[in-house]
């Protein structure tokens, strides 16, 4: 895996992961962000206590990038009426829909039908190649969607997710409407991991996007900011010894 000189070098797609307006119109202007994805919790995190007034909002303001919105029912008849409604909201709107209930009941059979009437789907929180096989055969020929499979917390139990990453590719390079999407990173390493292995789209929070103007940057450089930063914290503090 070379080293990639900036972030513009890059080959994946970004995507902004986050419910803050704010930060979410900050990044609608940056050049190198293709798209947006939210979720409950992160709404949630940011103090968002009207779900459709929010995405009403956003939508406004953002008319031409993706945005991947999430229902939040547990029970598919309903999940099934939010979906529409949410991609009745702007063309720009990709649904999100969970691989399974809370019961572990496969959303396969609802993400046919979603499929089939033209929604287009964001699959979400999926962590095996086997759920990817399945819902690449569920999406079938529709429209444009993307399997989002959450490499980092694989990561998190002590799994290295590259190997699985190229697996899940296997399965969606089949289908020309399929993305494989790389959710829940890290750290900017694995935006890189992700960009070399072809994967088409990265989720990155707001936090972690503060960080990718460091891709590539001198080590040397680095070190010394870093000697820096520890001067003057210290100076700061008052220390004495």
């Amino acid at each position: 895996m070379g080293t990639l000189r900036e972030a513009a070098d890059l080959k994946i797609k970004i995507f902004a992961d986050g419910a803050d307006l704010e930060g979410m119109l900050e990044y609608a202007g940056n050049a190198l962000i293709r798209g947006f994805t939210t979720n409950p919790t992160l709404m949630r995190q940011a103090g968002v206590s009207d779900y459709e007034k929010f995405a009403r909002e956003v939508l406004e303001h953002i008319t031409d990038q993706p945005i991947s919105f999430e229902v939040f029912s547990d029970e598919f008849d309903v999940m099934e009426r939010q979906a529409h409604k949410l991609a009745g909201l702007a063309p720009n709107v990709v649904v999100k829909i969970p691989v399974t209930n809370t019961k572990r009941e496969s959303s396969c059979p609802l993400i046919s039908r979603l499929s089939s009437a033209g929604v287009c789907l964001n699959v979400t929180a999926l962590m095996t190649p086997r759920q990817v096989e399945e819902v690449v055969e569920a999406l079938g020929d529709g429209p444009p969607s993307i399997i989002s499979v959450f490499a980092g917390r694989v990561a998190d139990t002590g799994r290295d997710p590259v190997p699985l990453m190229k697996e899940c590719l296997q399965s969606t390079a089949a289908r020309d409407n399929v993305e494989l999407l790389w959710a829940s990173p890290r750290e900017i390493l694995n935006v890189v991991q992700a960009d070399a292995i072809g994967c088409d789209i990265i989720t990155v929070t707001h936090e972690l996007l503060r960080k990718l103007g460091g891709l590539g940057k001198d080590l040397e450089q680095f070190s010394l900011e870093t000697v820096e930063m520890f001067a003057s914290d210290a100076a700061s503090a008052g220390f004495e010894l």
